[in-house]
């Protein structure tokens, strides 16, 4: 049979490594860096929308300062002239295009000035909802986004006007209709970002209230975990798709004032473009020093060629007995066959470690880490050899499948822990606790008479009915005793004389513990001579 030459299977070995630790180095790279890119941008979202929303309730306070002023002026002994308020919402008006529309009502909503003029609302009585509800608070509001009678969305921002003695006599107000140019849009709408990224603004009812595509302006959002955590009053930042199925990378914050959620996003794929050209730079930037290692590893070949042969020949017989005196007797001569033929003596020792390991998860439960029936069997008969005399405890829980009914199997499990541990408790090192199926658990007493074992027993039930089982209300145990040789000669059939003990415990109404009535000792005795 042909082999392949241990120089070239060395260069081979090595040159795949290489390739793997490269390929390994760029992905963790791409990945470092991609993290990277994407965390700054969640950043970058999260502090920009905190500071928009900041901007928002600096904005709506100014113009409730700006309301407070004109409520102010309008307030005082004389009544003022048609002129006198017509002047006055005109200026509110226009001094900065805040509003886009002023109103000055009386107490009973009627409008005695508006502008811009041609609202045509002069001498109305308005019933908006922001309107109603100013006039029935009496106190500075700034109402939640509601459709007008128009068809505008709008918010209505309101402060109450009194007289000299505290008397309402009506209010000052100013709308800002959110699908139209105005100081709120302006504030919203100018930033600076070239790489996709939008904002948008919603209320407590996930009601869009602001998006740059100004016909989804009103519409409701669902299933959006941003929207879901601004409103829940969070500050922080998400990767998450869209309404329209695009990733993006999302911080959010709340307008505290106005109970808003204002969100910035920016696409995935804007944010991570320039991370491909940079992996090229990276990857460009490695082939010479990949090429420079592959020709030493080729020249190192021929040199440590002989030692790791004799290596590479005992490999495929690690599993001998004498596999480890073999690779000792390896003359390994420089430092890096001798590191290769100290790996493969750990090795050895580590897969010696592991089977012993193999072998002790064989023997033993998964869910209770109680001994299973395999490892009872082999205990059994090592005990069988050297005449040890035991007691053993056949124990089942009452009732099992009502928890698991009433509580369901992850409940029925805890359970089972929660009885395999307090048996731990409850026993000795050198006693024998095993899981042997479902409910049903036994306990070897080695060295332990019938009376200490039923002592076991009753100590064992009654801690278990007195103690709060994970159900949160205790269970109970019923459990059969038999000892051997008192009443069997045979390990088998002790054991199943305990199983017996067990049933007639069931059958007298269970929570008990019942002894063996059979005693092989006195029948199985011979006849006398």
């Amino acid at each position: 049979m042909f082999f392949v030459d241990l120089r070239r299977l060395i260069l081979l070995l090595a040159t795949a490594s290489s390739l793997l630790t490269m390929g390994y180095t760029l992905y963790g790279a791409y990945w470092a860096e991609r993290t990277l890119l994407m965390d700054q941008a969640l950043e970058k979202n999260r502090a920009y929308a905190l500071k928009l929303a900041s901007s928002t309730d600096a904005f709506i306070a100014n113009l409730q300062q700006q309301l407070r002023y004109s409520a102010s002026l309008l307030s005082g002994p004389i009544p003022r002239t048609e002129q006198q308020l017509n002047a006055e919402v005109n200026r509110l008006h226009e001094q900065n295009n805040s509003f886009n529309s002023v109103l000055i009502l009386d107490a009973k909503g009627q409008v005695l000035a508006n502008a811009p003029y041609n609202l045509g609302l002069l001498g109305t009585v308005l019933q908006g909802e922001g309107t109603r509800h100013a006039l029935n608070s009496k106190i500075p509001l700034v109402s939640s986004p509601y459709m007008s009678a128009t068809g505008r969305l709008l918010i209505f921002l309101s402060y109450p006007i009194l007289d000299v003695d505290g008397n309402y006599q009506g209010l000052v107000g100013g709308t800002i209709y959110l699908h139209e140019p105005n100081s709120l849009n302006t504030l919203l709408g100018e930033h600076f970002h070239r790489d996709g990224s939008y904002i948008y603004v919603v209320d407590k009812n996930k009601r869009l209230l602001y998006h740059q595509d100004t016909s989804r302006i009103g519409e409701i959002i669902s299933d959006n975990p941003a929207i879901d955590a601004v409103n829940q009053g969070r500050i922080d930042a998400l990767a998450l798709e869209n309404s329209q199925g695009t990733d993006m990378l999302t911080g959010f914050a709340p307008s505290k004032d106005v109970q808003w959620g204002l969100v910035v996003q920016s696409p995935t794929d804007s944010v991570l473009k320039e991370l491909s050209g940079l992996m090229g730079k990276v990857l460009r930037n490695s082939i010479p020093f990949f090429i420079a290692v592959q020709i030493l590893i080729w020249m190192l070949a021929m040199l440590i060629a002989k030692p790791l042969r004799q290596l590479a020949r005992l490999a495929p017989h690690l599993d001998t007995d004498e596999a480890g005196s073999r690779i000792g007797q390896v003359h390994a001569w420089y430092f890096e066959s001798r590191q290769i033929k100290l790996a493969m003596l750990l090795g050895l020792k580590r897969v010696n470690r592991k089977m012993g390991v193999m072998d002790i998860e064989r023997n033993t439960d998964p869910l209770t880490s109680l001994t299973n029936r395999r490892g009872m069997n082999v205990m059994l008969q090592q005990w069988k050899d050297t005449d040890i005399p035991f007691s053993v405890l056949a124990v089942d829980i009452d009732h099992f499948k009502r928890v698991n009914d009433t509580y369901g199997h992850d409940v029925g499990d805890l359970v089972l822990c929660f009885l395999a541990d307090t048996m731990r408790a409850c026993t000795r090192d050198t006693d024998l606790v095993c899981r042997v199926g479902g409910e049903e658990f036994s306990i070897f007493l080695p060295d332990q008479d019938i009376d200490q074992a039923v002592q076991l027993a009753e100590r064992l039930r009654i801690l278990i009915s007195k103690t709060n089982s994970p159900t949160g209300s205790p269970i109970t145990i019923s459990i059969g005793v038999a000892n051997w040789p008192i009443h069997a000669r045979e390990h088998s059939t002790v054991l199943k004389l305990a199983d017996e003990a067990l049933y007639t415990a069931k059958r007298n109404g269970r929570n008990r513990v019942e002894i063996s009535s059979q005693n092989d000792q006195v029948r199985e005795m011979p006849p006398p001579l």
